[in-house]
């Protein structure tokens, strides 16, 4: 169910009991993992070595986390001393208690031995995501499947040592120098060395040998199977560019030449390890996506080199992997490109009110709200950044952060500091509405013209409901000759301003190419849509009908509105239902225009399942006469004309 949230204030007495209970906080140094992996048996036999230093004084207990699908057998320390060991499968952690207070400060190494099958359907740390899964000619164990004890998930960096011996028709592929060796018994051992901390740990297990593929200078190799094998040189391709294009954004690439390797369905689209990328086959498809290139090789920057210090600012890493899509928009599409998919990324951004950016924490990992928030809301922070310290400053902003941390960790106020020193201001105004701060803005503009001897003149006050809100708004006057463009300072609920100009205005329009991220009649029409699309993919339609009944609450002239809901009566089989939702997409603002081409295409299939042949084939005809292609309209039209539209029959 699409998760609602509840009050972030909680009693004092409760955040105390909380921290009580939190073990002490260590940071894991250096991993030696030696693994068997049998994958014709699915399973995995490991033993782990963890070096971490405790953090606090007098340290007993420390918290790791492991799948629950692995047997814990014993957990020992450097005198080969077995260690208590408590499972909660409720988070999947391995709570250790040491007999003896370790000091801060001082190294110490204890050794996990455990063992289990990962099919692929075993209960994922990540809900609904395969991270693990061996098969009998492939397998892949990525770092959030927990395959060995994580400390701190994606914000405690680490070295290490990992080796892993596999039946010898096998290789594997992971972070790191590899060095082969032969294990005996029809087996091979391959090892792999990490010396700079990050986040290495994530292996896959091929057949076979890779496709390579040169683009600009970069050499990728490529696992894929079977029928997705076609795709490796252009996905290769494509990969090469990705790295080119984003060295010119954030620096020197940390590894030029990347290895792409293929997991499966129910896998997330992409993972990316340090030197690795994890695709699923969903993703690959028949057809490249750059822009889930461009997302994923980005994060060999942020999210390998520099890395959030706390889940709280892992914003940081998903926003920038999601701007980078949109530098890439501008770059090969160009501005009026960019502008549609800053658009669809504040509707995103705006789907979820609350928490903060700041408190990200609280998000389960790769929900939907963990994206909008982290992903869509940070780019969108990111863009409008970009426009109030200017476009020089921002872009040497975005290699000076990766170049200044390097190899370490990054909270917000680091960022903020390193993009004053770009922008020459104090920028905590900023971070605060936009940060630590959640809602958006909805602006209201007064104003009165007055005649000068030079021109004219504007008093207006600009109004809006957030008290703490302060940023720099584009302002537009339209007039009898050219437009004049304006700079507010808008401060609290209430600003007001006085604007002179030469010609006569005619209209004043705030923020005219919303560049902030703010509320308007059009705006909470598509927020409420895509928040019904998200209730609509997981099956809570009446919830997704609630949404949309928002939305044309605000417009009932709301095409997309009226045909997604017709969408839902589609799905339900109330095809009257259905059929009048789409007549009404018709008759409405045809925004965006592929709804007209679609909404006739729908009632043909509506009438062809009422075995109404004549009246489908005039609506097929008309959605041909549209001449509009979206998502192969046009060959979906040609192909009912020919045989009519049949609905698939419930299996159950």
């Amino acid at each position: 169910m699409f998760r609602k949230f509840l009050l972030w204030i909680l009693p004092a007495t409760v955040l105390v009991t909380a921290q009580e209970r939190r073990p002490p906080r260590v940071d894991v140094e250096h991993y030696v993992i030696q693994a068997e992996v049998n994958p014709g048996a699915q399973t995995v036999t490991a033993t782990v070595q963890v070096r971490f230093v405790p953090l606090e004084d007098n340290t007993t207990t420390a918290s790791f986390e492991l799948n629950n699908a692995l047997n814990l057998s014993r957990v020992v320390d450097e005198a080969g001393r077995q260690i208590p060991a408590s499972r909660s499968r409720d988070d999947f952690s391995v709570r250790l208690s040491f007999p003896d207070p370790l000091p801060k400060g001082k190294p110490a190494t204890f050794t996990f031995s455990y063992d289990g099958r990962l099919q692929g359907v075993e209960d994922s740390p990540v809900y609904g995501i395969k991270f693990a899964s061996l098969q009998k000619d492939h397998g892949f164990l990525l770092y959030p499947a927990r395959w060995f004890p994580v400390n701190e998930y994606t914000t405690d960096r680490y070295t290490a040592d990992v080796k892993v011996i596999v039946p010898s028709t096998f290789r594997v592929v992971s972070s790191g120098l590899e060095i082969k060796e032969a294990a005996g018994d029809d087996r091979a051992a391959y090892q792999f060395r990490v010396l700079q901390p990050s986040f290495p740990g994530s292996v896959g297990i091929v057949q076979g040998d890779p496709v390579k593929a040169t683009a600009e200078g970069v050499t990728t190799l490529l696992y894929f199977r079977g029928d997705t094998a076609a795709m490796a040189r252009p996905f290769g391709e494509e990969t090469g560019k990705a790295v080119t294009f984003l060295s010119s954004v954030f620096g020197l690439a940390p590894q030029a030449n990347l290895t792409v390797l293929e997991t499966e369905e129910g896998a997330p689209n992409g993972y990316s390890a340090p030197g690795v990328l994890f695709v699923s086959t969903r993703a690959i498809g028949k057809e490249v996506n750059p822009r889930l290139i461009i997302n994923q090789v980005a994060r060999q920057w942020w999210g390998g080199l520099v890395s959030p210090a706390t889940r709280n600012h892992i914003w940081l890493v998903n926003a920038m992997a999601r701007y980078a899509e949109l530098l890439w928009v501008e770059s090969t599409a160009g501005p009026g490109a960019l502008e549609n998919e800053i658009r669809d990324t504040y509707v995103e951004a705006l789907t979820i009110k609350d928490p903060p950016v700041i408190q990200s924490a609280r998000l389960e990992d790769y929900s939907p709200e963990y994206w909008a928030v982290t992903a869509a809301k940070g780019a969108a922070v990111l863009h409008m950044l970009r426009g109030v310290i200017g476009e020089e400053p921002f872009r040497k902003l975005l290699k000076d952060a990766v170049d200044k941390f390097a190899g370490k960790s990054i909270n917000t106020e680091d960022y903020r500091k390193v993009a004053e020193a770009h922008a020459g201001r104090d920028l905590r105004f900023f971070f605060i509405q936009w940060i630590e701060s959640s809602g958006a803005p909805e602006f209201r503009n007064e104003y009165t013209v007055f005649r000068t001897k030079n021109g004219f003149r504007i008093m207006g006050k600009i109004s809006q409901d957030l008290d703490t809100f302060r940023m720099p708004v584009e302002m537009r006057i339209e007039t009898e000759g050219n437009p004049e463009m304006k700079s507010v300072e808008v401060v609290g609920t209430s600003s007001e301003y006085v604007v002179e100009t030469f010609g006569r205005p005619r209209t004043v329009v705030i923020d005219p190419n919303s560049k902030v991220l703010r509320l308007s009649n059009a705006m909470r029409i598509a927020v409420a849509v895509r928040r019904g699309e998200m209730y609509a993919e997981i099956g809570e339609f009446q919830e997704a009908l609630k949404e949309y009944q928002t939305a044309l609450d605000v417009n009932r002239n709301s095409s997309m509105a009226h045909y997604r809901v017709a969408e839902v009566f589609f799905l339900l089989r109330n095809y009257q239902s259905a059929a009048n939702e789409f007549r009404q997409a018709l008759l409405g603002d045809l925004e965006p225009k592929w709804i007209q081409v679609w909404s006739h295409i729908n009632l043909g299939r509506i009438y062809d399942i009422s075995a109404q042949r004549e009246r489908a084939v005039n609506e097929y005809n008309l959605a041909i006469r549209t001449k509009d292609n979206t998502q192969g309209a046009q060959e979906e039209a040609a192909r009912y004309l020919k045989q009519p539209f049949e609905r698939v029959t419930p299996t159950n």
